[in-house]
């Protein structure tokens, strides 16, 4: 991902963050020289010194049989993004698109069972943890479990480069920034009002 030096992420507990609170990504590796995708709801751990990407998909996803001929693999995140017309600055320019992406590099591998377990367990308590009747793991069923466990497959991603960009307007004069985060949040559009709220906390 092409990164100008305005926009670069390098802190780590930042991207853990944003991979956290924006964890459905899309996952790509190649088929015969051919990309494929898959788009998945992902966990982002620490193992020691290494962190991990973790998932699961349909066992029926030819994906995961791709992990052993794949040097890398690439975990994509996005959070909100929002068109940045150029009408909103004070001199003549064109328009661009504010975002935030994360690309994650890394040798895939497939979970174990108990690795797997740990790995749903986990999901269940972010997504259903905080709900008036969570559904997890030990609410579940052992038949049901046993089933589920076998139409899917777990995997790790062992973290090897991570490219991280905010695109959004640091390049531009403090009279400009201001003013396309008030046009933004005038634009009526959800995307525009979190752009417009994640620039409003200042430049990064």
């Amino acid at each position: 991902m092409y990164i100008p030096k305005y926009f670069k992420v390098t802190d780590t507990n930042e991207i853990r963050d944003f991979i956290q609170k924006n964890s459905f990504g899309t996952l790509v590796t190649t088929k015969k020289g051919k990309p494929i995708a898959t788009h998945l709801p992902f966990g982002f751990t620490k193992q020691g010194e290494d962190f991990y990407i973790t998932g699961h998909m349909a066992y029926g996803n030819p994906q995961w049989r791709t992990f052993e001929t794949s040097d890398d693999v690439l975990a994509m995140f996005q959070g909100p993004h929002a068109y940045i017309s150029s009408s909103w600055y004070s001199h003549e320019n064109v328009p661009t698109w504010n975002y935030e992406a994360i690309h994650v590099y890394g040798k895939a591998s497939i979970l174990s069972r108990e690795e797997l377990i740990e790995d749903l367990k986990i999901m269940l308590e972010k997504y259903e943890g905080h709900r008036e009747n969570p559904v997890l793991w030990d609410t579940l069923s052992s038949n049901l479990i046993e089933n589920e466990l076998k139409g899917i497959v777990g995997f790790k991603i062992k973290v090897e480069e991570i490219q991280a960009a905010y695109k959004l307007s640091q390049n531009r004069n403090e009279t400009d920034y201001r003013n396309i985060i008030e046009k933004l949040r005038n634009e009526g559009n959800p995307q525009s009002r979190q752009v417009a709220e994640r620039m409003d906390k200042g430049k990064i």
